[in-house]
């Protein structure tokens, strides 16, 4: 009697971030923190969204450092470019190309009633640009040209994976099936981090007021400093509540950071003030931190080390997308 091995094959996950400024402690407990605990259950295809934030004027010298910059940080965070995929999004021409074939595919009302284009207009109303516009065309692209199961999104993403999944059915039924319809990721741990002087702002690198985001990046002295220094009360309790918003951020992040429950942080600084909560949080946000920061420091260093992996990740990621890309083209009726 012959033995049957069962095999399982790992789901596929994407997830994608913009070049645009230095990324946040929101960015690293809403996101990349998950993104590299993914790793071990998925299979995972990681990019660098250059293409996404030239919607907005560029300098040119600081566009291409912050590229450079992005993918380091992504492997100083312990995305491990052997077993997964790790690329930038321009070196894979394929994405601006289905892109031009989802749009013909798309409707002027869809990309009309998208939030983010009309918040974004209204920032940048000296550049309201075509690519603007279109932009969730491209991630929705970006998205199935590597067929995931499933795409990680914050609340402010879920409109784009809507449309995503909208464009890939209406192409499927006019064409046959060439997209996988992905499902939303919802990870078991992630926190939602709000501004240090607006608690009811997210957090955000665009914010002007530089006190009230932490990067990734910063010194330790920095970090401790803008805690010191985060919106709170007049209460002087450490308690959490919908009426203590500036508190209750602070909460959210040292929970997140060290894993304690809130009823154990409130017990924890029940009877004392809140210059030792605010140190407490700067010491451990700067100590979970500073592990990524030696290693950034060193790998930006080498950029000939950086562009053979930029490289062989483009290779990797371009070998899936152009097989999804030609049967599309082929579908549609283009000859190959």
């Amino acid at each position: 009697m012959s033995e049957i091995i069962e095999t399982t094959q790992k789901k596929k996950v994407l997830s994608c971030i913009q070049p645009s400024g230095m990324l946040t402690l929101g960015n690293y407990l809403g996101a990349l923190k998950n993104w590299v605990a993914m790793q071990d259950e998925f299979d995972c295809t990681f990019a660098v969204a250059d293409l996404h934030a030239i919607t907005v004027r560029q300098e040119p010298a600081k566009l291409r450092a912050q590229i450079y910059s992005t993918y380091a940080l992504l492997l100083a965070l312990g995305i491990d470019p052997e077993k997964h995929t790790l690329f930038i999004q321009s070196h894979v021409p394929e994405h601006a190309n289905l892109s031009w074939l989802l749009s013909c595919n798309t409707q002027f009302g869809e990309m009309s009633r998208m939030t983010q284009f009309k918040d974004k207009s209204a920032k940048h109303a000296n550049n309201v640009n075509v690519g603007l516009f279109s932009y969730p065309v491209l991630m929705a692209a970006d998205i199935l040209l590597y067929k995931p199961d499933l795409v990680p999104v914050g609340a402010d993403q879920k409109q784009h994976l809507e449309i995503a999944r909208d464009i890939a059915i209406r192409f499927n039924n006019l064409y046959g099936d060439v997209f996988t319809i992905p499902d939303a990721y919802i990870p078991k741990t992630g926190a939602r981090v709000m501004s240090l002087q607006d608690p009811t702002k997210k957090m955000s690198k665009s914010d002007d007021n530089l006190n009230s985001w932490v990067a990734i990046l910063d010194s330790k002295d920095d970090i401790i400093r803008k805690f010191k220094r985060a919106v709170t009360d007049s209460e002087a309790c450490v308690r959490f509540g919908a009426e203590k918003p500036g508190i209750s951020n602070l909460m959210t992040i040292y929970s997140a950071i060290t894993e304690k429950s809130i009823a154990d942080i409130e017990k924890e600084f029940e009877g004392k003030g809140y210059g030792d909560f605010k140190l407490a949080v700067g010491e451990s946000v700067a100590d979970a931190l500073a592990p990524i920061k030696t290693a950034y420091d060193e790998i930006i260093k080498d950029k000939k080390a950086l562009e053979v992996l930029y490289k062989q990740g483009a290779q990797k990621a371009e070998y899936v997308a152009r097989k999804t890309y030609f049967k599309a083209m082929k579908k549609v009726g283009f000859v190959l």
